[in-house]
Parts: structure tokens; C-alpha cells; sequence
């Protein structure tokens, strides 16, 4: 599968619906191939074979909050290791495509579970950000100098560490924002 054919998935799909079904005799003949040879052409042809599954499955979970070309990307690689493992298990051809569909599924469930966890961490994060300047700023006004880390945690009702972690996020993304403001700045004094 290329980058271009995960961008497209027009192609994908014409490619899975191009694919002729395989026989159980097929099925088990391949899976016998791969048990004993390993990745090889048996294994990409069992793994083609899923293609059509993987999509359908990655359609179903569009607005999930991850892309369903990511999701079938990510899919094609899980389908290639359950793949194997089912022919390393010796199981039958009749239960490959059930097998494939659970692990594929509870793969990208996995996937959308931690974009999930990743969107409500940053969005916690730029609220705690918020909330760490709205106090710096208060307590320099109010004191005429920079809070301490105990004035802030004091201030904000949090523990010393969580003060420590925000105020190292929070520094560390000024550093780069400035460093980016900095070389942009040179651009434009080079250009006049």
C-alpha cells in the first residue's frame, strides 16, 4: 500500500472490490504457507484479501476523531499481524476473516480511544496554562515582582508539583514560540 493509495481511498476500495474471493481450500492453503514461511506473497495476498473489511470498518468509525485513512493505515498493518498469528495458531479458514475483523476493530477503537485521551489531555492542559498565567499575571500585579512556585500553588490551590510541571511546559513552548518569532525576524531583516 503507498502514501498515495491511503490518500485515496477510491483506489483502495477499487482495489478490494477487484480482488476474486478465495476459496476455503485457498484460504487454507495460504494459511498453511504463511505458518511455515512466514511474510511472503501468501501473507500479502491473506492480508489484500482484508482490505475490503479494513475499509469498511474505518468508514464506519469516520467522525470518531481520528481520519479513516489513518484508521485503515494503521488497520493494514494490524491485519498483517493477525494475520500470522492466526495461521501461527493453525487456526481454520472459515474463522480467518472473523478473527482479522475483531482484532482490526479493537485496533482502531484503540486508536480513536487515544486520540481521545491525547484531545482531552491538551485541552486540560491549555486550561490549566490559562489558568497558571491568569495567576502569574495577578499575583505580579498585586505583589510587584514574580510569584514564587509557592505563591502560585498557594494562589491556585494546586500541589507544588503540578505548579512545577505547567510552569515547565509553559516555559519550555515560550522558549520555542520566541526562538520561531526570532528566526522569522532575522528572514525579514535579511530581505530589506
Amino acid at each position: 500500500m503507498t502514501a498515495r493509495e491511503i490518500d485515496t481511498p477510491e483506489i483502495l476500495v477499487e482495489q478490494a472490490n477487484a480482488l476474486p474471493p478465495l476459496s476455503e481450500g485457498e484460504t487454507a492453503a495460504l494459511l498453511t504457507t504463511v505458518r511455515e514461511l512466514g511474510k511472503g506473497p501468501a501473507l500479502d495476498r491473506l492480508v489484500a484479501h482484508q482490505l475490503r473489511g479494513i475499509l469498511e470498518q474505518a468508514a464506519a468509525r469516520r467522525g470518531r476523531g481520528v481520519e479513516v485513512g489513518d484508521l485503515a493505515q494503521e488497520a493494514a498493518i494490524a491485519s498483517v499481524i493477525a494475520v500470522t498469528e492466526y495461521a501461527g495458531r493453525g487456526g481454520a479458514a472459515a474463522g480467518l476473516n472473523q478473527f482479522v475483523e475483531k482484532l482490526v476493530a479493537a485496533h482502531m477503537d484503540d486508536m480513536i480511544e487515544l486520540a481521545a485521551l491525547d484531545r482531552a489531555s491538551a485541552e486540560a492542559f491549555i486550561r490549566d496554562a490559562q489558568t497558571y498565567e491568569l495567576a502569574e499575571v495577578r499575583l505580579r500585579h498585586e505583589l510587584g515582582r514574580d510569584a514564587t512556585a509557592i505563591e502560585l500553588a498557594a494562589q491556585l490551590g494546586w500541589p507544588d508539583e503540578r505548579v512545577a510541571i505547567v510552569a515547565g511546559m509553559l516555559h519550555e513552548a515560550r522558549s520555542r514560540y520566541d526562538s520561531e518569532i526570532v528566526e522569522y525576524l532575522d528572514d525579514v531583516d535579511e530581505d530589506e
